[in-house]
């Protein structure tokens, strides 16, 4: 077997001359490097066999670690394996044909009405940060934008007159148009105005940080939770918004289709899982419109 670990560096490489997103990537290498780690805690020899890895999978979920965690580390080792044999390192990939964990239907809230107004408070103030976490709540909650096609926007994807914001490059290379609404817009041209005197101003990406920083995933991740938290908010998470995005288009009466559209999903099986917690709800609220017990 050749040495995983001295080989990793270079299928980083190759994923990324594949134009894999920053965060595939870096869930990738970081799949295999616990892997690695698990070997060397437990003085298991660091091969790519099935045997090694079905006890590497066992030991995260016997460790309480989710089963979409799990699955995705194993998706890690497979591809890593699939590249091995690419590449000549290996013969055969041993990890093809080893199903991955069974992953559980969860069904996740949405914020209510009254909690986002919270959040949006939670924002209010005339410093950069303040305008640019308000401009991303709005513009998440009502388009149900990834965090990372968020944070990927440069200043010349947004057109505040015809209020579209543009994803160059969506998950699996897709790229599309969403639109928003008066106050999104002018949420956001307000953080653009105060945007001028970043001392980043001229870079090409929208949204900067603090103190002349740099804003990334950890940084919006940090900056909404903070916010959750002043708002009364429990349990906040980014995907959150994606998911309040999506329940509140079907509840104002949007059709599945355009949802499906707007937020980038090509199949049914994602818009069901991520409205899943509001569908009785919906279903309900049809109920009593049909009025079926007038008879």
């Amino acid at each position: 077997m050749p040495d995983l670990a001295m080989l990793l560096p270079s299928w980083e490489l190759a994923l990324k001359a594949e134009r894999k997103s920053p965060q595939t990537v870096d869930s990738y290498s970081r799949g295999v490097t616990l892997f690695l780690r698990w070997c060397a805690a437990t003085g298991t020899r660091p091969e790519m066999t099935r045997a090694t890895v079905q006890a590497f999978i066992s030991s995260l979920l016997d460790a309480g670690a989710e089963a979409a965690t799990a699955r995705s580390r194993h998706m890690a080792l497979r591809r890593y394996g699939a590249w091995l044999v690419d590449e000549g390192e290996i013969d055969t990939n041993p990890l093809l044909g080893m199903k991955p964990p069974k992953l559980d239907t969860k069904v996740t809230d949405a914020l209510t009405d009254d909690q986002l107004k919270r959040l949006i408070g939670a924002c209010k103030g005339k410093a950069l940060i303040d305008r640019r976490d308000e401009a991303i709540v709005r513009l998440m909650c009502e388009t149900g934008l990834r965090a990372g096609e968020v944070l990927g926007m440069g200043t010349d994807d947004i057109d505040l007159t015809r209020g579209v914001a543009t994803v160059r490059r969506g998950k699996g290379g897709k790229g599309r148009v969403v639109p928003f609404g008066p106050q999104t817009a002018s949420a956001i041209d307000r953080y653009v105005r105060t945007r001028r005197a970043h001392r980043l101003a001229e870079s090409g990406a929208l949204w900067l940080g603090g103190g002349g920083q740099q804003f990334g995933y950890h940084g919006l991740n940090v900056a909404l939770k903070r916010r959750a938290k002043v708002a009364g908010i429990e349990k906040f998470h980014l995907h959150l918004m994606r998911h309040t995005a999506a329940t509140r288009w079907l509840r104002a009466g949007g059709s599945e289709q355009g949802l499906m559209s707007v937020a980038g999903w090509s199949t049914r099986s994602m818009l069901d899982r991520y409205t899943g917690a509001s569908a009785s709800e919906r279903a309900a609220a049809e109920a009593r419109g049909l009025n079926l017990g007038e008879l």
